[in-house]
């Protein structure tokens, strides 16, 4: 259906009226948000549904990514630029006297995600529909997301991210297709026709209930689907017979169980029941999906034999492994397979991508837990193990206890996720070229050396259509004006734009979007923080996870350099800087909270020093997500990626920041060597430790942190401030942070790379002081940055992985 802006008018009148009651001049945003966001459903629906009876028509292969996250953000804009109606919507709306801008500030971010890997997945799945993969999301629809962050006095503090406060207009609720997930109980054997059966008894019973989100591809009619599993009783609510009795926490015991699988995104796993309850969450997932991926496969009419013939399914990190032994139970106890058939078929659908460098953040399950909450699944993981050790003994590994101890998937009491997902999958991915050669040569090498035929490398990537089309129209336009649409369709075209890299009228341009943007952002510290920020300052941002690898400390002290040489001389010559952060720590996690207090600790002391004001300032931008990066990206001028080299797996914010033409100061770590090999080295500022360097002081014992404490006065001098009263009235505040660095020796080489970084961000003060130059980098990252589009990434997936049909990608 062509949709004009007089049809939308008139649909929207309507929608107001049957869906809100209301009229236009009666209207809050709360109902203009709500009509207009049904409307848009409205508009997808029928390609909706034509979409999924032809992947069942066309008997496609269909791919389903599992994902304990997914950080959709805002959908209302971003459904309307793909579908092609955006323009229309806003003069439409403007009609009326509405700002679409301001009604996207009703909409909440769908709390559904953490950071990086939930990111990653919305992109992945926005790829997917666009270029023509029939693939849809499978995840958990919690009630709160991770959490909503406040900055209370400079400390985080953790409030309930209700994000389900009001209804989610994009969700369908389908309670024909709830499924029922077992826990617990007791599995007995019975030999029936010459077969063992396995009979699950006592469990408790949940009842996974769908809800479906259209996923909308860009201009082409595709629409896919994330289907969340939310967590509901089977039976009575509640026990009125204890309710009768006055005792009501007994009567709603069940229920309160049950509900807390799908309650909260990340329960703290510091206590046996917060662990218990992940273990839930991460079961509850994969059953419910998998069981529901059957249930339309057997639609097909196919035998179950050809399963890994029409269906993939991808494993994002380790959190969906149970998969493998889930999808083993059904073929077997339910579908009657052996177990040899049914491993071919498992190993076949499974693939798994890896997002850690990290051995630590590698899950491991305490045997006991695992098989007193899943005993069915325990004795097939047990299975699993036992085939696995016995193969190995067999085939190389003779006599070799150790190595075996090493590379099995149970050993000293805890269930190895990571070697399920690798055993029991047929491809192993790493997501940058270096993370993925660190797997294949460490953190993984007993594994690839037997298996090197799993091992591939994705880089990934971003959606260029949410964190450019959406994030920057002005941007988006410009490019458009330069070399045509095209690079929307195949975002490599981007590079298109180089030719005018030393166009001084076009770095202008370029110039003022940033500015723009940098203006907004101001405005916004300003409303919220009462910071006053000079949008002519170079906008240095850090936003993503805050955690001790990614080194938000090297910024921090780099900061307490530049404030004590400014306050040793006010007439020091350096380009008024704004440091900006923004970044959640895990509630657990005292050190990472630590470093938010520390940088509130010092905003506050140098955004009142009049004598650094107009060269320093720093903000803390507090419960960083999706719209918030959409704003920050936008208007960075330095985009900061200083993890230690060897330990970030990939990063996507570098991708964003670049795509919208900051430059980046980074170590050679992750995705930032892809970056540079895109750019050129006169493009990127690189700093620290390279691989070999770092990996030959963690194998040595060499390094000694004290010896540079004692040598490096800058180091010091900031070192006994922290320690002392001149930054914080309270002394000691921040002794768990001197202490990682030189008690226990700076496991991630804050101080070791130091005097690199200060060299690094002088020359960054030089080259930004010449904006022709700094322009013309600008312009060269944005050009370059159409590699890093998620469009080529799923493409990888799916031609090298999934093995599926692409109907629209401009990539073939």
């Amino acid at each position: 259906m062509m949709i004009t802006k007089n049809i939308f008018k008139n649909d929207f009148i309507k929608k107001l009226k049957t869906e809100r009651g209301t009229t236009i001049d009666e209207a809050t945003d709360l109902d203009i948000y709500y009509a207009l966001g049904s409307l848009v459903r409205d508009y997808i629906a029928e390609d909706w549904v034509n979409t999924n009876k032809r992947y069942i028509k066309k008997g496609e292969k269909q791919v389903y990514y599992f994902s304990m996250e997914f950080l959709m953000g805002k959908l209302l804009v971003s459904n309307l630029i793909n579908l092609g109606i955006k323009d229309i919507c806003e003069e439409g709306l403007k009609d009326f006297g509405i700002d679409l801008e301001k009604i996207e500030e009703v909409e909440k971010d769908q709390g559904l995600g953490n950071g990086g890997l939930g990111r990653l997945a919305a992109c992945f799945l926005d790829s997917m529909a666009s270029i023509g993969v029939p693939g849809h999301g499978c995840g958990i629809r919690y009630n709160y997301g991770l959490f909503e962050q406040k900055i209370i006095d400079g400390y985080q503090v953790e409030f309930p991210d209700k994000w389900l406060q009001y209804e989610n207009v994009w969700e369908i609720r389908k309670e024909n297709k709830a499924v029922e997930v077992k826990f617990g109980g007791d599995v007995r054997v019975v030999e029936e026709n010459g077969r063992l059966k396995f009979i699950h008894e006592n469990y408790e019973s949940v009842l996974a209930v769908p809800y479906d989100t259209p996923i909308v591809g860009y201009k082409n009619k595709q629409i896919n689907t994330l289907r969340l599993w939310s967590a509901e009783t089977v039976k009575r609510d509640f026990n009125y017979t204890c309710f009768s009795k006055g005792n009501y926490l007994k009567a709603f015991e069940y229920k309160n169980s049950v509900e807390a699988i799908s309650h909260v995104l990340y329960p703290n796993d510091a206590y046996e029941a917060g662990k218990t309850l992940r273990l839930k969450q991460e079961y509850f997932l994969v059953s419910a999906g998998i069981q529901s991926i059957i249930r339309t496969f057997k639609k097909r009419g196919k035998p179950i034999e050809d399963f890994d013939d029409y269906v993939a399914i991808h494993i994002n990190d380790t959190h969906p492994a149970l998969a493998i032994p889930e999808l083993m139970r059904i073929l077997m106890d339910e579908e009657g397979l052996g177990w040899d058939e049914a491993w071919r078929i498992t190993t076949n659908t499974i693939a798994y991508t890896n997002h850690t460098i990290m051995s630590e953040a590698l899950e491991k399950w305490n045997v006991d837990i695992f098989k007193k909450l899943l005993p069915r699944i325990y004795m097939i993981v047990h299975e699993i193990n036992e085939r696995f050790c016995r193969e190995l003994w067999n085939t190389r590994y003779y006599g070799n206890f150790e190595k075996i101890a090493e590379m099995a998937i149970i050993a000293d009491n805890q269930v190895k996720m990571a070697h399920l997902a690798i055993v029991g999958s047929h491809s192993v991915n790493g997501v940058a070229k270096l993370h993925t050669e660190i797997l294949k040569k460490q953190e993984l090498k007993d594994f690839y050396e037997y298996y090197p035929y799993k091992f591939n490398n994705k880089t990934n990537g971003i959606s260029h259509r949410r964190w450019l089309i959406k994030a920057n129209p002005e941007l988006t336009k410009l490019i458009t004006e330069a070399i045509g649409d095209g690079w929307i369709r195949v975002p490599t075209k981007m590079r298109g734009l180089l030719k005018y890299k030393d166009d001084p009228s076009y770095q202008e341009k370029i110039y003022t979007i940033k500015q723009n943007h940098k203006i907004k952002l101001a405005k916004m510290i300003k409303e919220k923080q009462g910071i006053d920020v000079d949008p002519n300052t170079i906008f240095d941002i850090h936003a993503k996870r805050i955690h001790e690898y990614k080194r938000q400390l090297l910024i921090v002290l780099y900061i307490m350099y530049l404030y004590n040489r400014l306050k040793e001389d006010k007439n020091l010559d350096i380009y008024p800087r704004t440091f900006i952060f923004a970044g959640k720590a895990a509630p657990a996690y005292y050190t990472a909270k630590q470093i938010i207090k520390l940088i509130n600790t010092l905003a506050k002391k140098v955004n009142n020093d009049k004598d650094v004001n107009d060269k320093l300032k720093v903000v803390f931008l507090e419960n960083y997500g999706v719209s918030l990066a959409e704003k920050l990206i936008t208007c960075a001028n330095v985009s900061e990626q200083v993890s230690t080299t060897t330990k970030e797996a990939s990063g996507t914010g570098n991708m964003k920041f670049m795509m919208n033409g900051a430059i980046t100061i980074a170590t050679l770590d992750g995705a930032n060597i892809d970056i540079r090999n895109a750019v050129g080295d006169e493009n990127i500022v690189i700093f620290g430790l390279k691989e070999k360097e770092i990996l030959k002081l963690y194998r040595n014992g060499t390094y000694n942190s004290m010896d540079i404490y004692n040598n490096d006065i800058r180091i010091k001098t900031i070192l006994d401030q922290m320690q002392g009263k001149s930054l914080c009235k309270k002394e000691g505040e921040f002794s768990i942070i001197v202490d990682s660095l030189l008690k226990h020796n700076d496991e991630f080489f804050v101080l070791k790379d130091f005097d690199d970084y200060v060299k690094a961000q002088e020359k960054i003060d030089k080259l930004y002081r010449n904006q022709s130059v700094w322009q013309e980098k600008s312009i060269i990252n944005i050009g370059c940055s159409g590699v890093f589009s998620s469009d080529r990434t799923i493409y990888e997936y799916a031609t090298g992985i999934w093995k599926v049909n692409i109907y629209h990608s401009y990539y073939k």
